[in-house]
């Protein structure tokens, strides 16, 4: 079993209870209705490194979002993760490393039904092979 910020959790609901417990540990006030605010607004996942063994809560905040938002967000999530002094993260009662990343970030899809127009698997390195093949390129090999 998970706990996050010690609140039990299966592995598909890491997320929605991240967000529900920073929201409860954020406190009473303007700068904490805004940190609601913005996680409310923001596409949260969790993802785990196998190499690393370590956490990652990804917080995909929305192009609308201000740069004032996405500071608040920020400082009261590092205050938040600074603050807590139980583990942050457990997984069967041993502490995970973690991090919390902000980003908003959009890979496009290369495949499947949501395919971003214009990067089918070829056309992504097209712009790669263009740059590299341009008349007078000087070629770094030739002496």
């Amino acid at each position: 079993m998970w706990k996050i910020l010690g609140k039990e959790a299966i592995y598909l609901d890491i997320p929605y209870v991240f967000a529900d417990r920073m929201g409860e540990l954020a406190g009473e006030g303007d700068d904490s209705d805004i940190f609601r605010n913005c996680l409310k607004k923001s596409e949260i996942k969790f993802m785990i490194n196998p190499e690393t063994e370590e956490c990652s809560f990804m917080i995909y905040v929305p192009d609308e979002m201000t740069p004032e938002e996405i500071q608040s967000l920020a400082e009261t999530a590092l205050a938040i993760a600074q603050a807590y002094e139980a583990p942050f993260i457990t997984a069967e009662d041993i502490e995970q490393r973690y991090k919390i990343i902000l980003t908003n970030n959009k890979e496009p899809e290369l495949i499947g039904l949501n395919k971003t127009e214009g990067f089918s698997s070829g056309q992504v390195f097209m712009p790669i092979f263009d740059s590299l093949s341009k008349p007078g390129k000087l070629n770094p090999n030739f002496q």
